[in-house]
């Protein structure tokens, strides 16, 4: 998929710099993590024809079901990337999948035939704990050394303190913990690094124990949920510094360096205050932090509380470091802003694309007069979209995001009840990349509704080629 396969290459997977990326294929296929729940039926990674040109265009041509059930696909990675790219024995081929409740990672080989991918081997949690005492894998990323880093949440009690980084070897056996003895963070979710700056930032979600539950705010109180953001040093897994974010930085999410590797600035989205966070360097070496983006909670009628946040969930950059792109879950829309300047970045597209407060709901928003509104949804192909935007990924051109919306089986259950029983879909946005400004397309919809064992919950995609998500340059 655009990247050398010949015996007699001469270069490593990926792109030898983030705009030469841009230049890459079209994309024509994408890998999408299914989830079942309520079924006795094992999770699957779909297969999507994204190439207009193609007969089967925006459908699932392909279903792998993994060998168990109950194991709740989340994210996913690569085993080898952008990062392995000065290396020509490294092979972008295997996806990584790691299970969020069941533990279990599975290796999937994409390269025998990508658009029927097969599974290669499956690490057992049984072995994980046993050899790190981690649980809950969340976020993989392939290092330049051959390893594969995964992000984990908790021990297997779902007890937030025996969080850490899993290593596997480029055979994807366990090879230990990332971090140093006494150096895991208070809590776990997503990572990001930076080799030029020898810094690897981690973020914060929650206890297990509490998250898998569904929300309740009072979980917040209690300690339970996140605030900070880890500074390790890089690849040394040196607890450098915590950066405390604060009443606006509750349950920090996806994190973000610029793709230039020689930047030293990044965001990370803060879910529960709906708030973009920029993290730089200062000039003494440590790290600082301040509010780039916010976005204010609504008033609302007929919900669970008086106001409602945006709920920031999954956010990305384009390869170029000229666009960042984000999902408010709950409110329903996703937003576009130049940051050109990163430090005052601008809003120049928004589309609405469900959420609770779209025209049909029982949910309205009032204005500071006490006016009530609610969004203007469009239709896709005559649906009537349901929940809210969560998962995005960007084309490498920059000009197409992909949209899905389930953030977590038992946070769908609590706040979109119906993507349980109709399941959810899968949407295309089309891309200014000029001025900025964005519009769905009309002739791309994906009903993981009609799905032949019921409806499945679809969560993140990945391009075979790599991605402005998954790939990270040296």
């Amino acid at each position: 998929m655009g990247e050398e396969t010949e015996c007699c290459r001469t270069k490593g997977p990926g792109y030898e710099t983030p705009l030469k990326a841009m230049s890459g294929p079209k994309e024509a296929l994408l890998y999408v993590t299914c989830v079942y729940t309520g079924r006795e039926k094992p999770d699957f990674l779909a297969t999507v024809d994204v190439d207009p040109n193609s007969p089967t265009y925006s459908k699932v041509i392909h279903r792998l079901s993994m060998p168990y059930v109950g194991d709740e696909l989340h994210h996913s990675g690569w085993n080898a990337c952008s990062s392995c790219h000065g290396d020509p024995s490294a092979d972008r081929r295997f996806l990584i999948l790691p299970s969020l409740v069941s533990g279990r990672v599975y290796v999937i080989d994409t390269q025998k035939n990508p658009k029927a991918p097969s599974l290669q081997k499956v690490v057992q949690p049984e072995d994980i704990v046993k050899n790190t005492g981690l649980a809950y894998p969340h976020t993989s990323h392939c290092l330049a050394s051959g390893d594969i880093m995964i992000s984990c949440l908790g021990d297997k009690d779902g007890n937030a303190k025996g969080n850490g980084f899993l290593l596997l070897d480029s055979e994807f056996n366990v090879k230990g913990r990332w971090e140093k003895p006494g150096h895991s963070p208070m809590f776990g979710y997503d990572f990001w690094y930076q080799p030029r700056h020898k810094t690897m930032i981690s973020s914060s979600w929650g206890a297990p124990v509490a998250f898998t539950k569904g929300f309740d705010l009072q979980h917040v109180t209690d300690g339970l949920y996140g605030r900070h953001l880890h500074v390790y040093s890089w690849p040394d897994g040196e607890l450098k510094q915590t950066l405390d974010l604060g009443d606006t930085g509750l349950i920090p999410l996806e994190t973000r360096f610029l793709h230039d590797p020689s930047k030293d600035t990044g965001y990370v989205g803060c879910a529960l205050t709906s708030n973009m966070v920029r993290f730089f360097k200062t000039k003494d070496g440590s790290w600082s932090h301040e509010v780039a983006i916010s976005v204010k909670p609504l008033k609302v009628q007929n919900w669970i509380l008086p106001e409602m946040p945006g709920l920031i969930t999954d956010f990305l950059i384009s390869l170029d470091d000229r666009f960042l792109y984000f999902a408010n879950w709950l409110h329903g829309d996703v937003r576009q802003y130049n940051i050109e300047d990163p430090k005052n970045p601008v809003l120049v597209g928004q589309v609405w694309v469900g959420g609770l407060i779209q025209k049909g709901s029982p949910v309205v928003a009032m204005t500071e007069d006490g006016k009530t509104w609610q969004s203007d949804v469009p239709e896709i192909q005559g649906h009537r979209l349901r929940g809210g935007p969560q998962m995005i990924q960007l084309s490498l051109d920059g000009k197409r995001l992909y949209v899905t919306n389930s953030l977590f089986s038992a946070w769908d259950r609590q706040f979109y009840p119906e993507l349980l029983e109709k399941g959810s879909h899968m949407l295309q946005i089309d891309v200014n990349t000029e001025e900025g400004g964005l519009k769905t397309n009309p002739n791309f919809f994906v009903d993981f509704g009609a799905e032949p064992d019921g409806p499945s919950l679809a969560h993140e995609m990945r391009y075979p080629g790599g991605d402005c998500t998954s790939d990270i340059w040296t």
